[in-house]
């Protein structure tokens, strides 16, 4: 979509005789622009949903929030916080809006975990008894040394797995692993520091293992309890990867568009927001176009086009 957009573009700036827009200048527009979208996709949902219970919204407005929810929902990530010290943790640096954070507990940590070529999904490790330990499928298994996740899926025997994905190396080899329980994984509750506070002055109001809680100051998320036995997994919103227009550069000059660059990025919105990426960008540049415009200006760039091709 990148590419039609820039084409677009250029194409309305050369009409209305605007200058050169260089791929460095379009590509700042282009993440500016993608980051507007982005933000009205939730202010236009929190409208929508205060329609709802307002019952001022028409029997078309469930359509509305669904296809909101979808754009949304494309942008959710599940991920491990890293631990700074003590109970302080920090966020994916790519997050945008924490949804919830849960609490996990660790059941087995072992250094010896392996797989085989033959049973590439197998998580085999003699050092430990997975029977005898708790493990259950169901469970989430979490390659310590490079964060690749699976979930257990079949008890081989008490020293064997079997997991959804493969994650660990074939033996000899082998990988730090930890195995969290599903059984005692608990919503953490979000709480602002003066409740937080307020909360630790007392035995009958402190947060537990059962009821744990956390505060979010910028970048950190300090957790109550602190407990070493328990890792905390944050599921989010994350930003748009930054949309890159990229190019090789001909003998004359001029840039020829090259998707197989290895920083090549695309917007990630959906492709219905072409024209109102377009006329983002084209405002940005200085020239004042609306939506309907563009779509009217695209069709009668593309029957310029299958005519001459004609």
């Amino acid at each position: 979509m990148i590419n039609s957009v820039r084409n677009t573009v250029l194409a309305i700036a050369n009409k209305n005789n605007y200058g050169y827009i260089s791929p460095q200048d379009f590509n700042l527009y282009a993440q500016q622009a993608q980051m507007d979208l982005f933000e009205e996709y939730f202010y236009s949902y929190n409208s929508w949903i205060n329609k709802r219970n307002q019952r001022t919204a028409g029997s078309g407005y469930a359509d509305i929030v669904k296809g909101l929810e979808e754009v949304i929902d494309s942008f959710s990530v599940e991920a491990f916080l890293t631990l700074v010290a003590g109970n302080i943790y920090s966020l994916p640096t790519d997050y945008y809006l924490v949804n919830k954070i849960l609490s996990l507990e660790s059941i087995i940590e072992s250094a010896n975990g392996s797989s085989t070529s033959t049973f590439p999904l197998y998580l085999n490790d003699s050092s430990v008894d997975f029977n005898f330990q708790g493990a259950v499928i169901g469970d989430l298994v979490l390659n310590t040394d490079d964060n690749t996740e699976a979930i257990i899926t079949a008890i081989n025997s008490n020293i064997s797995l079997t997991l959804s994905a493969a994650i660990f190396p074939n033996s000899p080899a082998t990988a730090s692993y930890k195995i969290f329980s599903a059984a005692t994984t608990t919503m953490t509750e979000r709480v602002s520091q003066n409740k937080i506070n307020y909360l630790l002055t007392s035995k009958l109001t402190t947060p537990t293992t059962d009821f744990p809680a956390y505060t979010l100051e910028a970048n950190n998320v300090t957790v109550y309890p602190l407990n070493a036995s328990y890792s905390y997994r944050s599921q989010y919103i994350r930003y748009p990867k930054v949309p890159k227009w990229t190019w090789v550069t001909l003998t004359g000059g001029a840039p020829l568009f090259n998707s197989s660059a290895v920083d090549y990025q695309d917007f990630e919105l959906p492709l219905s927001d072409e024209p109102t990426l377009i006329a983002k960008i084209c405002q940005y540049v200085g020239i004042e176009i609306r939506e309907q415009d563009v779509y009217t200006f695209g069709s009668g760039l593309e029957t310029k086009e299958n005519q001459t091709e004609s």
